[in-house]
């Protein structure tokens, strides 16, 4: 897939096939964070607590674990498409059960399919990008599927949220617009000239569990350090911060909550072009730095109660994940052998969702028992010793073989 640069002729940094790639990518996490304004809707309606809603939200991480335990390698296998069209059929159903949610159940299966979809995209479709970006465009790649991710995740809320702040039934337009949305992506991943992986050696392997080279362990690592504890962080705002938006500084615009996690989301965005020529260390100690400050900020704007803090947290927590996932992509586009990119992929994402999920829910119970102030507080604490405890390791890490990507520029 790669080209070979003509004799006195720049390479450009983006084609309109990794743009078109990257689109798939954007569609489907729209679709993941549209649900964040309606939250609050579909609990008058349906009538759940705090705890139920956690779980409903994890159940969408869930779908995204279990996808990204074979996703990856079937991508590797058999080819980006394969994985892709499954994957988006799975989110055009998800939004239609999104759209005519009567039930607690209905909407359950909802989340769960759009984390499959979510599962297929962050491992095949960010792999996609890669693969339509040849092997000179390895950095712009991970900063271009990086970005689509962190735009469609800002994108859909504040979509819904702004549906939601004039008409007085949002649910069904919102997810029309999806529908049309993720149609345009699946029809444009069929017409990708994504081709079939060359080296097909592992073809007739049994799945397995996701794994990397030995010499890549610590690239991967490295990356869920500081992007795992950025995501939950972006993942608890998703999750509860309507709820304290409305329950605790009595806020109650859905245009708000939708734009605070649009915000979010433009933040983890512009932070990453800001600092796309930094040193990956330097992008690490940043991410685990805004983390850090994001937990303080949060822990501060519950007990003020203030609710420009809370934006403030919010804005922090976008720029940690935002962050950690560029530095981690950077490493995996850099080190990865293509064959084994997309298992890459699913490992880093599933280091930093499984932590999202666990602290969610149990943050959304703690809530129930403690308060919404008491319940807020101990996650934050929490989450800012995880920031700061891997963020150090990452950035100390005495082993060699960290040497060769500490400073690392090209690409």
């Amino acid at each position: 897939m790669s080209e070979k640069p003509q004799p006195g002729h720049a390479i450009p940094s983006f084609t309109a096939d990794m743009f078109r790639a990257a689109w798939t990518v954007t569609a489907v996490f729209m679709l993941s964070n549209s649900a964040t304004p309606l939250y609050v809707v579909w609990q008058r309606t349906l009538g759940f607590s705090s705890g139920t809603l956690t779980v409903i939200f994890a159940l969408h991480i869930a779908g995204l674990l279990m996808t990204l335990m074979a996703a990856g390698q079937l991508s590797d296998r058999f080819g980006r498409k394969l994985v892709l069209v499954p994957g988006l059929l799975a989110a055009l159903a998800a939004c239609a059960l999104f759209a005519t949610a009567s039930s607690i159940a209905m909407l359950a299966a909802a989340r769960l399919l759009a984390g499959i979809a979510v599962g297929v995209v962050v491992s095949a479709g960010m792999a996609s990008v890669s693969d339509l970006g040849g092997a000179q465009r390895r950095r712009q790649a991970a900063l271009l599927a990086s970005v689509a991710m962190v735009l469609g995740a800002g994108l859909g809320p504040l979509l819904s949220g702004g549906i939601a702040q004039i008409l007085p039934h949002p649910v069904v337009p919102v997810f029309v617009i999806e529908f049309i949305a993720l149609l345009s992506a699946l029809l444009i991943v069929i017409r990708l000239p994504l081709i079939r992986p060359a080296h097909s050696q592992h073809a007739r392997v049994a799945l397995r569990l996701p794994s990397v080279l030995p010499e890549n362990r610590l690239h991967v690592l490295s990356g869920i350090a500081v992007f795992g504890p950025g995501i939950t962080a972006t993942s608890f705002v998703l999750a509860l911060g309507p709820s304290l938006l409305t329950r605790l500084l009595h806020v109650h615009s859905p245009l708000l909550a939708g734009a605070m996690a649009c915000a979010m989301f433009a933040v983890a965005t512009g932070v990453q072009f800001a600092v796309r020529s930094w040193p990956v260390r330097a992008v690490f100690a940043a991410g685990s730095s805004a983390t850090v400050l994001a937990m303080v900020t949060l822990c501060v704007a519950v007990h003020v109660p203030s609710a420009p803090l809370l934006v403030a947290a919010a804005l922090l927590s976008g720029a940690g994940q935002g962050l950690g996932q560029l530095g981690g992509l950077t490493l995996i586009n850099l080190h990865v052998p293509d064959t084994r990119r997309a298992e890459a992929n699913a490992v880093m994402n599933m280091g930093g969702y499984l932590p999202a999920g666990l602290l969610a829910v149990s943050t959304g119970f703690a809530i129930d028992l403690f308060g919404l102030s008491g319940g807020t507080t101990m996650f934050a604490v929490g989450l800012a010793a995880v920031a700061l405890v891997f963020g150090g390791a990452v950035l100390y890490q005495p082993s060699p073989r960290v040497a060769d990507w500490r400073n690392a520029r090209e690409l």
